[in-house]
This record gives structure tokens, C-alpha cells and sequence, in this order.
């Protein structure tokens, strides 16, 4: 990859473009409280098997994209992805089948899984030697789009009804030709490395480490994916307009953003450990009290449990890309693809316990997780990269 000496620019393009991708990815559940009134009888386990069949596809096909990329470059999955995604995203708020709807979101997540491990590797190069505060960066303009999806999608549907989804088409049109102009392009690496052999054997002898780490993702997944899909229905059951949930979910997908900037900046001073510990093990609480207090003090609640929950993202990342270090964009695809999508198929069976028992008691399950990560975090070794930033930090590099 050439423009090293600029790294800002590859850095800025990437990112808005990652915004623009979950902005996207965030799409779905904007839907939900309208599919509640145009589809009587519409379900939570249905809610759940809409978003994660594009979670699902999204994440379990990453791993696949990343060998790619770590192999060959393919710098054009980035924007190819990025098109591919708005085209069949647009397309889901015109059918008016259910089933039409779930087979296109899980079409449509081929193109996001197919944009993140080539971008996140390339950012990853960008800057050796604050690589969780670049990662930050990227992670955080993604977390920025899924806080203005609510924010910008439920007026456009409350105003031109859902077949206003075609108009994505265009943003992801113009975002795909800008990628295609300004990035830079990843290198191949046809080495021994990167034979798939070798990775495997390369993930097999760091299976504990990684195997920890993508337990974390995945507990955190399960919460997240299932409080993007449950919580507008709570939210709805509790008597709030569309309006006021849309508020409510930006808010705390815009704290949980800031939250990712704060934990990558953080990460490097405390440590990974510490910092992906603390943050699961305090958003638990937080989320409970959202739940059971009442006016100011709930929104609050809720947004320091977004930036909570957040905070550990782009660490993660990172964390796994030091675990094999030889194979960063397959690292990317298992951390943010294969442990979301197994996060991703537990949310379904969590939506099965919101019809049977109430919504309160699936969302209760869900902000129980993170704690449960929290626990399983301190199983994580720390990696030499840590001394090195806190050594860095106190000498005010």
C-alpha cells in the first residue's frame, strides 16, 4: 500500500465511507415499528429473523473475505461492497413480502461483509504506531452512521413511507466512485503466510487467545444486534411514538460512537485488558438502570450505557489482529464477522423469549450479557503492545 506518508487521507475517505456503511447496516431496524403496523400480527422472533439475516450473512462470510484479501489485496471488495449493499438495501422497504424482505437483507450483507476486512486492514497499516487510535477512528465513524440511521431514516419513512428506501441507492453510488478514486491499493502477499494452510495453523496456535477474544465479540454481539432489534419494540409496547424511539436509539448508538473514540484513545494507556474488562462489566448496570428508573435519569442511563458497551470495540479489533498478526484482514473478518454472526443467531432464540415471556424479559437477558464478556475478558493475556503505549503515554509520546 503506497501513500503512507499521508495517511489522513486514506484514513478520512475510509471512514466516511465506513459511516455510510452503517448507516446501512443500521437500516432494518429503522423498518421495524412500521412493519408493526403494515404486517398485523408481526412478531419478535420475526423482528429478530430480519436483522440478523443480514447480521448473519454480514459476519459469517467476513472470515472468507478476509483470506482474500490478506492473499491477494482485492482493494476493490471495499468499494464493490459498498455498492452491493445499497443496491439490495434499497430494495427492501419497496417488496411487500416477508420473506422477500429477509431474503435481500441477507443478500445485502454480502456487501458489508465484504467491505470490512479490506478496509480495516488498510487502516491498520496506515499508522504503526497508534494503531487502536486510527482503528478508533475507522470503528467510531461506523458507530457514528448507525447513530444517524434512526435519526435520518424515520422521518424520511413518516414522510414517503417505506419505498423511500430506493433513495439509498444514490449516497452508496457516489461513495463507491469516490473509494474507487482516492484509495490507495492493498498489496498481495502470495508467501507462504498466506496459504491457507499456513493461516490455519496460524489461528490454531493462537486458539486460546482468539478463542477468548471472539467469546467477548460474541457476547457483546448477541447484546447488541438484539437491543437494535428489541428495544424500537419495547420501546413501541411502552406507548413511544416513532419518533421518540428514533431519538432514543440514536442516542445511544451516538454515545456508544463516542464511547469507541474514548476506549481506543484509553486502550493505549491502560492496556487492552483493562479497558475491554471494565467497559463490558459497567454497561451491564447501567443498561438495568435505564430500564427500571424513570424520566431524565433513564435517558442518561441509557446513553452512558451505549458509550459502555462501545467502548471496547475497535480494541477488540485490534486485539485480534496482535493474536496473528500475519493475517490482519482475517483477523478483522473473524472479529468483526464470525463472532457478530454467532452473536447474531443467539439473538433469535432471544426473540423467542420476548414472544413467550414479554419484551422486558428478553431485553433483561440481553443487557445481562455484556457482564457475562466482562467476566470472560479477564481470561485475556496482555499483550506487550500494552506496556509499550502505557511506557509511551507516561513519557508523553
Amino acid at each position: 500500500m503506497n501513500k503512507k506518508d499521508r495517511p489522513g487521507v486514506p484514513l478520512a475517505v475510509v471512514s466516511a465511507a465506513h459511516t455510510l456503511n452503517d448507516l446501512y447496516s443500521n437500516f432494518l431496524p429503522q423498518l421495524l415499528p412500521f412493519l408493526l403496523v403494515l404486517m398485523p400480527g408481526f412478531t419478535a422472533t420475526q423482528a429478530a429473523v430480519l436483522v440478523a439475516a443480514f447480521n448473519i450473512s454480514s459476519s459469517l462470510f467476513q472470515p472468507i473475505f478476509g483470506f482474500m484479501v490478506d492473499a491477494k489485496g482485492r482493494s476493490w471488495l471495499i468499494y464493490v461492497g459498498t455498492l452491493w449493499m445499497a443496491i439490495f438495501l434499497s430494495l427492501t422497504g419497496v417488496v411487500h413480502s416477508y420473506v422477500l424482505m429477509v431474503l435481500l437483507a441477507g443478500i445485502a450483507g454480502l456487501g458489508t461483509a465484504a467491505f470490512h476486512p479490506p478496509a480495516s486492514s488498510l487502516v491498520h497499516g496506515l499508522n504503526a504506531r497508534h494503531k487502536a487510535v486510527f482503528q478508533s477512528i475507522f470503528v467510531s465513524a461506523g458507530n457514528f452512521g448507525f447513530a444517524l440511521a434512526p435519526l435520518l431514516l424515520v422521518p424520511l419513512f413518516q414522510a414517503w413511507g417505506l419505498g423511500a428506501s430506493v433513495f439509498l441507492l444514490i449516497p452508496g453510488l457516489v461513495t463507491a466512485l469516490l473509494l474507487y478514486f482516492s484509495l490507495p491499493r492493498l498489496r498481495a502477499n502470495t508467501g507462504k503466510s498466506y496459504q491457507l494452510g499456513a493461516v490455519w495453523k496460524s489461528i490454531f496456535g493462537a486458539r486460546r487467545e482468539l478463542g477468548v477474544i471472539l467469546g467477548v465479540i460474541a457476547l457483546r454481539s448477541a447484546a447488541y444486534t438484539g437491543l437494535l432489534a428489541l428495544l424500537p419494540l419495547y420501546f413501541h409496547f411502552k406507548g413511544l411514538t416513532k419518533a421518540d424511539t428514533g431519538w432514543l436509539m440514536g442516542l445511544m448508538l451516538f454515545t456508544g460512537a463516542l464511547g469507541g473514540l474514548l476506549g481506543g484513545w484509553l486502550s493505549d494507556r491502560w492496556g487492552r485488558k483493562l479497558l475491554i474488562s471494565a467497559s463490558l462489566l459497567l454497561a451491564t448496570p447501567l443498561f438495568l438502570g435505564f430500564l427500571f428508573a424513570s424520566g431524565a435519569w433513564s435517558v442518561v442511563l441509557l446513553a452512558l450505557a451505549g458509550a459502555a458497551l462501545l467502548a471496547n470495540f475497535s480494541v477488540t479489533i485490534v486485539a485480534a489482529q496482535e493474536t496473528i498478526p500475519d493475517h490482519k484482514a482475517m483477523a478483522a473478518g473473524l472479529s468483526l464477522g464470525f463472532a457478530n454472526g454467532i452473536g447474531a443467531l443467539a439473538v433469535i432464540g432471544i426473540g423467542g423469549v420476548g414472544d413467550r415471556w414479554g419484551l422486558l424479559s428478553a431485553v433483561v437477558l440481553l443487557v445481562s450479557l455484556p457482564f457475562l464478556a466482562g467476566i470472560l475478558a479477564f481470561f485475556l493475556r496482555n499483550h506487550p503492545s500494552d506496556r509499550k503505549g502505557r511506557e509511551n503515554s507516561s513519557q508523553g509520546v
